[in-house]
């Protein structure tokens, strides 16, 4: 499960808009928004992508992508 709060601060501080990043890793913005509210999963190609994207390290990418308990 994702820590949708942790990832939308990330994107937020990117400055990068749902939707370029939604077409930077090769899906809709609607997709995107599916993920971000935990109604859908992300690929392990999307996770990488956003990670570069975003720069998100390691450590953090764990804590993100690989949530055990998300409020």
């Amino acid at each position: 499960m994702v820590n949708s709060i942790a990832l939308k601060k990330a994107i937020d501080i990117s400055g990068i808009k749902q939707k370029v990043l939604a077409n930077k890793i090769g899906i809709t913005q609607n997709s995107l928004s599916r993920k971000l509210n935990n109604k859908s999963e992300f690929k392990l190609s999307e996770v990488e992508k956003l990670c570069v994207i975003l720069d998100i390290e390691s450590e953090a990418k764990d804590c993100i992508f690989f949530a055990q308990n998300v409020e």
